[in-house]
């Protein structure tokens, strides 16, 4: 390990014991303070101990005002409090999205977010139109080191190419183990490229290091447990409808790991975008073939997840 490979994993646990989760209201009183530049952003970070980061942030947020200010916060806090007001799990399926800590540093909230939630909001209304299973109407988001995650059989997590890569903690590294060993089920959708792959399987090598993984063939069942699919789909992103993506980002490929009996704990969407398909159903520029193949994709999966 390189001396600035070792500075930079002393950082990442630095920030992992000094996270703080903020409330809704304390987000609005940073974001006012910050706006109002009485004091320098920096000093302003330091004295409620927030990450430097949001230096740069705060300098946007100074040019384009209060508005701004709640696109970025919002979200966030919608994310991380969403699920004290779901409760437990009952008789209802719950979406459940994967927050996680990336190696580097990206836009935004970081690529675990990509298309929340209006990816999963319209995905669970095409769930309770296509089918009878009882669906709980508001997603909801949990970190892996969370013991919730037991309560719920289906976990989505996107974006795992970017960034880096997840920076797992090893109690997510245990949770995520064991919640799959116990019979739980996780889609990794949206990563792309030789390169995402990569990153991809380093980073899950940590979970099932001795653990084979299996390229899906179409006369899987996951493919025609409810509708009938031929096999690996491209689901393209909305900015790829026209041939302008890389070309090791064409091919799809649906890859899985699977437990002792056969059944499917881990699997994966290579190459192809179903979260962008949910997100954009309504959106005139997406067509409506890649859409409703997300939704019949979507469904086998959960269902699979459900029955198996």
């Amino acid at each position: 390990m390189s001396h600035k490979d070792s500075a930079e994993s002393v950082v990442r646990q630095i920030r992992r014991k000094t996270r703080r989760k903020y409330s809704a209201e304390e987000k609005i009183r940073i974001v006012l303070e910050g706006l109002r530049g009485e004091d320098s952003i920096a000093e302003l970070c330091r004295r409620v101990g927030i990450n430097p980061l949001c230096q740069r942030l705060f300098a946007l947020l100074r040019v384009h005002g209060l508005v701004l200010a709640f696109c970025f916060f919002a979200g966030s806090t919608f994310a991380q409090e969403n699920y004290a007001r779901i409760g437990s799990a009952g008789d209802e399926f719950t979406f459940i999205r994967i927050q996680y800590d990336s190696m580097g540093h990206g836009w935004g909230h970081g690529g675990w977010a990509h298309d929340y939630p209006e990816a999963e909001t319209n995905f669970l209304r095409g769930v309770t139109r296509l089918s009878a299973i009882h669906i709980h109407p508001e997603p909801a988001v949990l970190r892996l080191d969370d013991d919730r995650i037991f309560e719920f059989p289906f976990l989505y997590l996107v974006e795992i190419g970017q960034d880096g890569g997840p920076d797992f903690t090893e109690k997510e590294v245990e949770n995520l183990r064991e919640y799959l060993l116990r019979g739980g089920f996780l889609l990794i959708d949206d990563f792309k490229g030789e390169a995402g792959w990569q990153v991809f399987r380093q980073a899950f090598e940590r979970i099932f290091p001795d653990n084979r993984w299996i390229k899906l063939n179409p006369d899987h069942t996951v493919f025609h447990i409810f509708y009938d699919i031929d096999g690996a789909q491209r689901i393209p992103g909305i900015y790829f409808l026209h041939g302008n993506a890389p070309s090791d980002h064409m091919n799809p490929e649906n890859w899985a790991i699977l437990d002792d009996k056969g059944r499917i704990m881990i699997l994966i969407n290579w190459n192809s975008d179903m979260g962008d398909g949910w997100e954009h159903t309504y959106d005139p520029r997406y067509p409506s073939k890649y859409a409703n193949l997300a939704y019949r994709l979507g469904i086998n999966y959960l269902l699979y997840a459900l029955t198996h």
